[in-house]
């Protein structure tokens, strides 16, 4: 008759292989590492880290404030409106809004420029510019569309 084999398994550490992973680590992603103690340092430099550690530290508080904030008429208003606010960015042309920065910083350059407001007759002549003509254009037909929405 066989004698059976004594089998004791050996006990294992689950902390024994993150260790061996972690030891590893500085040699295998040594790269990475320096880019996120950069981040790191920047986040510290700019004020970002204590932005976050104030938010983490007061969560309960913070989120307190919101659901009362969200449980009033205005709230719940304030939620509806930032949601269709939203949609509105999500439909705007890209291409169209991409020019938009230049433009306002173009014509506020230009506006302080002006050492007197413009008379009506050069108003006049701007309006009624091929480009004058161009923004109008978007101008009126925003403005027709809003009209024809509230008259629904």
């Amino acid at each position: 008759m066989a004698n059976p084999l004594s089998f004791k398994p050996q006990p294992v550490d689950p902390h024994l292989e993150l260790e061996r992973r972690l030891a590893r680590a500085p040699r295998e992603h040594a790269e990475a590492l320096l880019v996120v103690y950069d981040v790191i340092q920047a986040a510290h430099d700019n004020g970002t880290l204590d932005a976050i550690h104030g938010l983490i530290t007061a969560r309960d508080k913070i989120a307190g404030r919101l659901a009362e904030a969200a449980n009033t008429e205005e709230g719940k208003a304030a939620l509806l409106n930032l949601l269709e606010a939203a949609k509105v960015l999500a439909s705007l042309d890209p291409e169209l809004l991409a020019p938009l920065a230049d433009v306002v910083r173009q014509s506020s350059e230009e506006y302080r420029r002006e050492s007197t407001p413009p008379s009506a007759w050069q108003l006049l002549r701007r309006a009624t510019s091929a480009d004058g003509r161009r923004g109008l254009s978007l101008f009126t037909l925003v403005l027709t569309n809003l009209g024809r929405s509230f008259k629904r």
